[in-house]
């Protein structure tokens, strides 16, 4: 099996698993952006990944990210923890950011963005330290001053399922989040969540963008 055919079948797994996650709490699989995260990977992947109708890409790394933009044509996400020392770049590339939490990068991206953005707010859903996030109620301002933007758009909300959690009650926590937040800011109907290896169990719970990696591409080197 060459590459194309490998990163093909796999694509299709995913695919197929998002249909049947969505159908079996009666949703429609076309509501779900499915985000091929290619960190690690290299430009001749991506391709195969267009040639194969993927348009959404992810990247947590800007100095990856900047040039993989810049040779391949989609929509590219940064969901990475940001570096305020990083965001002129990323502001150049991505359309779509999903790890802002903090205010003094919403300033940053108001002042560097050449284009409009999509936002959406990480959420910290165990409180641990390092894997970024805030908790809700710290967000709630952020959101209002996204939302207040002339320029950029306040997408919803993002979130990581803990380490050593179990994915099903971590998302459903996040769902619950998200319904609350939603009575505040009601255009913000985006959920990120879920990975290659829970992303069943977010779609499940609401998510409406899943960031798959591995599944579509295989292990990271």
């Amino acid at each position: 099996m060459n590459r194309f055919e490998e990163i093909a079948f796999n694509l299709t797994q995913v695919r197929d698993r998002i249909v049947t996650s969505a159908h079996s709490v009666g949703r429609d699989a076309d509501e779900i952006t499915l985000i091929a995260v290619t960190k690690n990977f290299p430009i001749s992947d991506i391709e195969i990944l267009r040639e194969l109708g993927v348009s959404n890409f992810g990247e947590n790394r800007d100095q990856d990210a900047s040039v993989k933009a810049g040779s391949v044509e989609g929509i590219w996400h940064f969901q990475g923890q940001i570096q305020s020392n990083k965001l002129k770049s990323i502001c150049s590339w991505a359309s779509v950011i999903h790890s802002l939490d903090d205010y003094r990068h919403f300033t940053l991206i108001e002042k560097y963005a050449i284009h409009p953005l999509q936002i959406f707010l990480q959420v910290n859903l165990d409180g641990a330290l390092g894997r970024g996030g805030e908790v809700i109620e710290a967000l709630l301002p952020l959101a209002q001053a996204v939302k207040e933007s002339s320029v950029h758009s306040l997408a919803g909300l993002m979130a990581v399922a803990p380490l050593g959690v179990d994915p099903t009650v971590a998302f459903s926590r996040l769902s619950i989040i998200h319904e609350e937040f939603l009575q505040q800011f009601p255009k913000a109907t985006s959920l990120s969540a879920g990975m290659s290896g829970d992303f069943d169990a977010a779609i499940s719970s609401g998510a409406t963008h899943v960031r798959v990696g591995s599944s579509i591409l295989g292990s990271r080197k």
